[in-house]
Parts: C-alpha cells; structure tokens; sequence
C-alpha cells in the first residue's frame, strides 16, 4: 500500500491503493486533460463578416475610366474597415469524457507521484496564524518545480500562507483537475482533502462499501 510523509514530522499517511497505486493509463490521462483545458475557453471570440460591418450600398466609383482597380463595396475585406473572412465567432470547445473515464484518469495522476514520492501531506492544523516564512520552510527541497498545494473546507490559514511562495498552486480540492494534477512536480494535499481525492477517485461499488462501512 503506497504511503506519503507528512511535511514538518516522521509521521506518515497511508493512501487508498485502489486509488494511488493504479496502472498509469496515458491515453486515457491525455484525453481528460484535453477536455479540462477545452472547458476552461470561453469561446467568446467574435469577429464581423462583410455583413455585419457599416457601409456599403454605393459603388465606391464607377466601374471603368479612374485608373483604379474596379471596386464594388467598402465592406470588402480587402478595404480597412472591411469585414473579417473566416474569422473566429462564439463556440463552445465543450469535450464529453464519461465520468468511469475521468475517475481513472484521476486514479492515474495520482498513482504517478504516488510511485514517484512527489506527494506530501500537509497539516493545515499546524497553521495557527498566516505565515509565509513556515510554508515556505515546509516546502525546503520541493521547490523549483510546479507545487499544487490542495486543501479543504477549513484549511484558510494554511491558503493564505501558500499563495504568496512563487511556483505555487493553491487550490480547493473540489478544483482540482486531472490537468492541474499532471502539471504538478510536486502534489501537497492537506489531511481532509486526501479523504475528498480517494472518495473522488475510488469506484462507485468501493465508495458504497467503503460508507456502508463507516455507517456499521
């Protein structure tokens, strides 16, 4: 069963290995990364078409006779001012991926820094005021790579000392996306949120048990 240390102690957290010791299936992890970022536009470009752009009705001059190329509109592309040809006009960039799919490409990301070390869990109770200088001693060795530090409901404390340090993601763990967790060196994940990534990343038939479990 895979495990990670908890920054500042010798203690160490044991995680799920349904969820942190899976194969690593790359397709499937490109594919939901596409599809996050995708999600992420917001195909609000417009651009006008000759149709849409002022002027036009009168030929600009008529058509023989004035040494000039014969023109018919103003709004031509070609003129400054004209319409835009084959420009880009609102869309959405929306990629379906099944939510089976999205569960395993995160059960993937995970079980990557799970098998390399890169994920550390973070007592966020050990924050009693805001303090950069702490995270950032924390942190000593893991820098200079992307850090994604996740935390949960109640971690405020631990947020705002984490969001000044350069390289450094905070984000709330229902925010978290395959995409954020690929992109990461190094993954900090507070106590309450690895619970929320195991419950997110685990099989509907295992988290049924798994609360039938806590229920008895």
């Amino acid at each position: 069963m895979p495990d990670a240390p908890v920054l500042g102690s010798s203690d160490t957290v044991a995680l799920a290995d349904d969820v942190f010791g899976a194969p690593f299936n790359g397709p499937l992890v490109h594919e939901c990364v596409v599809a996050e970022l995708a999600a992420r536009r917001q195909g609000t470009h417009s651009t006008l078409t000759r149709g849409m752009v002022s002027g036009g009705g009168a030929k600009p001059w008529r058509q023989k006779g004035t040494g000039r190329a014969r023109a018919g509109t103003n709004r031509s592309p070609i003129w400054t001012g004209g319409g835009i040809i084959f420009g880009p006009s609102p869309r959405h960039y929306t990629v379906k991926v099944n939510r089976k799919a999205r569960r395993a490409a995160l059960r993937s990301a995970l079980s990557i820094h799970a098998e390399r070390g890169s994920i550390a869990v973070l007592d966020a109770s050990g924050f009693d005021a805001p303090s950069t200088k702490q995270a950032k001693g924390l942190l000593e060795g893991r820098l200079g790579g992307a850090v994604l530090v996740v935390l949960g409901d109640e971690d405020y404390t631990a947020a705002k000392s984490f969001r000044n340090l350069a390289g450094v993601d905070v984000r709330h763990v229902d925010d978290v996306g395959v995409a954020d967790v690929v992109r990461a060196a190094t993954l900090l994940v507070s106590r309450d949120a690895v619970d929320v990534l195991t419950a997110r990343g685990q099989r509907p038939e295992r988290r049924v048990a798994a609360i039938e479990e806590e229920v008895a």
